[in-house]
């Protein structure tokens, strides 16, 4: 059986994986869903006057508003997705409670100092690109003044003709936007199918003819800014220096400080802790020796939910060890040891038995089992957060992920929880990569915009940094420099089972923390679904990330 959640609906429902609500839209929908809904109110008021004697352009005879919102809607993933398909077929190429972590993590060690606001200011000073959204004209003024003038005579006409002609300046720039988005659209596959072929100088060629155009308002705008400048990095060969700072320390220090705000300012991050703590706290219940590896420690923010619900634990807590593995520091600061810290005094606060340590490593597959020190009679879990996907790539017959799935192997786990992009990125096609990239982070952006950070929020600018990395990552590098090599759910379930693992259903528990977490963000479309055994987020119909749970056969 699979399991929906939605936000201000019914909570927990069967689906067959499918999801459908017709009651819910995007965001975007809204402003053309008025813009309907007055044009209808015009037209019932109308009466017995006729449409020629009021000059009312014909395409307000609308017949239904949701035909309209059809017509003129701005949802980027759907339109995206609706064009990609059309234009594909003509193409030659192949294509415990989230409340109280988020208070304990507040009070602990998450708000950064001084010098991660400094870094921060600098960041934004180095030119992140604002784009404004649609800004609509209110007619709810002149929509009053209409039903409340009396009915009869001039008046009425002038009333109606008034707001008409609003309306239809409003919808007209509705269909300037959508335009640009269609030439722009075009032009992106355009250059990608050049590339593909190897036509650098057309290629080249069309990007100028890009960067003349006015990109759209909003999410299309964002996105697509992020697409342009990788294909420019592609094309004229800077991706080594930029588009793929994954090995610098400087661009580990900088990803952990988007990483935060990224946790912070929308649900993913947060779905991938929260599922998997579920995972580990089931699969170690009634053991008194716990040893949870972590594969990219960050900031630590995984954990503090952990400690918090292991105290809480019938029976009392167990003795709980935490392994965290990260980068060397630029400074040469000893990063992991402070999160470690902090970690070790919350845990004293709610008296759990904590040791920590902290393992250094450039790459995964450098981890040699005896690094770990795993001790006779604890129960090991090893949790992977979007880190698989990086091990992908290999130049000869054996790719880092085997050496990594075989050390967990060694390790004999209780579970292995891994959480990855529901995407799939790692085609060798580079027109096939780029088009479901394009409709992946489309629908991410969008997910994005639902967040309803403040325009000028300087988060917002972070968290679009945050996407446009991989975006640059997935475009512009090839070979070893490119690292996001994302993969769906069905992918990875096929390389774990002939790994010799086995899958672990994720249960109703985890379900309902997962959709416990999306109360704390605005927005009706994220949704949570069961599928397999496992668990994904996503924006509307569309998986975003995937959390699932393993153990060795």
């Amino acid at each position: 059986m699979a399991y929906q959640y939605s936000p201000g609906g019914s909570r927990w429902k069967p689906t067959g994986g499918t999801l459908v609500d017709g009651r819910l839209r995007h965001d975007k929908f809204t402003q053309a869903s008025d813009a309907v809904q007055q044009l209808e109110e015009l037209h019932t008021s109308l009466g017995s006057v006729s449409q020629d004697s009021l000059n009312i352009p014909a395409y307000y005879t609308l017949g239904s508003s949701s035909q309209a919102v059809s017509n003129c809607s701005t949802d980027l993933a759907g339109w995206i997705d609706c064009m990609i398909e059309e234009l594909s077929s003509n193409t030659a190429c192949p294509i415990m409670a989230p409340q109280q972590q988020h208070g304990l993590l507040e009070g602990s060690f998450l708000k950064n100092d001084h010098d991660a606001s400094s870094c921060r200011d600098s960041l934004l000073e180095t030119g992140s690109h604002r784009l404004s959204n649609v800004q609509f004209q209110d007619t709810s003024a002149a929509r009053n003044k209409s039903s409340t003038a009396p009915h009869n005579g001039t008046s009425q006409v002038n009333a109606i003709r008034t707001t008409a002609a609003g309306l239809e300046q409003q919808l007209n720039k509705m269909g300037e936007d959508e335009n640009n988005g269609i030439q722009l659209v075009h032009s992106l596959l355009a250059c990608a199918e050049s590339i593909q072929r190897g036509n650098l100088s057309f290629a080249e060629e069309t990007l100028r003819r890009i960067e003349l155009l006015s990109l759209p308002p909003g999410p299309m705008g964002k996105v697509a800014t992020h697409f342009i400048g990788a294909l420019t990095r592609r094309i004229y060969g800077v991706a080594s220096s930029s588009g793929n700072n994954s090995s610098s320390n400087q661009s580990d220090s900088l990803l952990g400080l988007l990483h935060f705000y990224f946790y912070e300012s929308c649900p993913f991050l947060r779905f991938a802790h929260f599922t998997a703590n579920q995972a580990i706290l089931e699969a170690v219940t009634g053991l008194k020796e716990v040893h949870v590896i972590d594969f990219n420690l960050m900031q630590g923010l995984q954990w503090p939910a952990l400690i918090q619900a292991l105290s809480l634990r019938q029976g009392g807590p167990p003795r709980l060890r935490l392994t965290g593995i990260g980068p060397p520091q630029p400074s040469g600061s000893d990063t992991l040891q402070e999160i470690g810290t902090k970690l070790a005094e919350l845990a004293k606060t709610v008296r759990v038995d904590f040791e920590f340590r902290g393992v250094i490593a450039v790459k995964l597959d450098d981890i040699k089992p005896w690094m770990l020190q795993i001790r006779h009679g604890e129960a090991v879990a090893v949790n992977s957060v979007l880190q698989l996907h990086k091990l992908l790539y290999s130049a000869g017959p054996e790719a880092p992920i085997d050496a990594v799935l075989l050390l967990v192997r060694e390790l004999k786990p209780k579970i292995f929880t891994i959480v990855e992009h529901e995407a799939n990125h790692n085609q060798p096609s580079f027109l096939g990569r780029f088009i479901e990239a394009l409709h992946y982070y489309s629908t991410m952006f969008d997910a994005l915009e639902a967040c309803n950070l403040p325009s000028e929020n300087n988060e917002q600018v972070l968290i679009e940094m945050y996407l446009g990395r991989e975006i640059y990552n997935i475009v512009a590098c090839e070979d070893g420099a490119r690292t996001e090599r994302h993969e769906n759910l069905f992918q990875w379930r096929l390389r774990l089972l002939k790994a010799g693992y086995r899958p672990i259903q994720l249960g109703l528990n985890a379900f309902k923390q997962a959709s416990m977490l999306l109360t704390m963000f605005s927005g009706e479309g994220y949704r949570v679904e069961e599928k397999l055994g496992c668990l994904t987020l996503g924006w509307h119909s569309r998986p975003l990330i995937a959390a699932s749970a393993w153990k060795c056969a």
